[in-house]
């Protein structure tokens, strides 16, 4: 159970099932040209899932410190595994993954997709190893991986598919996994930030500089409610331009997505404590996964 929590299992499987949503929930029912089987596509599921376990692995190793104050009952590096243990354990997945990546990039004739992966790989390792104590930038390319996996299956399986006869239909079906790709993008974001809020005593002392350090914890309120209203404004207007017609992806999106949104806008300007911190990272989490999840009901709206 400990290397499960180490790895970060739960979130695995949801990169897993939002991956295989958008080949079985949206590529298929629209009858897209798609590139990989399922054995292929399987083998594009491991790799990702193999690079984002190094990269929670690696989090932990160098989070040892900051870790031991703010979740001193949820350290797992050097109190339920060895360090030497978690450092073997990364780069057998990371080599895993990357090999996987470049295995299925000459396989679709791609060999340049590779980098997908070793631009993954790399930012993740430098994240935590240099990075994390850059104000802002390390929150911003861990939001992008985030975000880069709808995109990664329109690489791998949607974009060598494309011929000048299915040129509009794909195009199409890659703007939206583009569109899913902004959304997870502007909400971890957000959860970083929070995530950095709720472990400020313990990122201080370990000399991090992340913005409630930097900023404050009021003003630092301020600035996660500012950028709470884009990912609010792009949900609306998406509902708005795509959705209002259909009653059922409208009661959805509000309830769902703008509803826990709008309780974290609310609440955001006034916490202050641990816990209220944990509670709001948990909500942009739900939000995260509701809209993720939204891939495999597009067949009953927009059919």
């Amino acid at each position: 159970m400990h290397y499960f929590k180490l790895v970060r299992a739960g979130n695995l499987f949801f990169i897993a099932l939002t991956m295989f949503l958008i080949k079985y929930g949206l590529f298929e029912p629209f009858g897209v040209a798609i590139t990989l089987n399922l054995f292929g596509f399987s083998l594009l599921v491991l790799a990702v899932i193999s690079v984002a376990a190094s990269g929670y692995i690696i989090n932990d190793i160098y989070d040892v410190k900051a870790d031991l104050q703010n979740k001193p009952d949820r350290t797992i590096v050097n109190n339920k595994i060895s360090e030497k243990t978690a450092y073997r354990l990364f780069f057998v997945l990371n080599i895993l993954g990357v090999g996987l990546g470049f295995y299925l990039s000459n396989m679709i004739g791609r060999p340049g997709f590779a980098a997908f992966f070793i631009f993954g790989s790399a930012i993740l390792y430098l994240y935590n190893s240099q990075l994390q104590q850059t104000l802002l930038v390390g929150n911003i390319l861990v939001s992008l991986i985030v975000g880069l996996v709808p995109v990664g299956v329109g690489l791998y399986d949607l974009l060598p598919a494309i011929t000048p006869q299915n040129q509009q239909t794909q195009s199409v079906i890659f703007s939206i996994l583009i569109d899913y790709s902004i959304f997870a993008f502007l909400i971890n974001l957000l959860r970083e930030i929070t995530k950095d809020q709720q472990d400020v005593d313990g990122d201080y002392n370990s000399g991090y500089r992340t913005l409630p350090i930097v900023l404050g914890k009021n003003r630092t309120n301020k600035l996660l409610f500012g950028l709470g209203l884009v990912p609010m404004g792009f949900l609306i207007y998406y509902t708005y331009t795509y959705l209002f017609e259909n009653i059922s992806a409208v009661l959805y999106s509000l309830f769902l997505l703008m509803a826990p949104l709008l309780f974290y806008q609310v609440s955001i300007l006034t916490a202050s404590k641990k816990k209220e911190y944990g509670r709001l990272s948990l909500t942009l989490k739900i939000i995260l996964f509701f809209g993720l999840i939204s891939i495999g009901l597009l067949q009953f709206i927009l059919l």
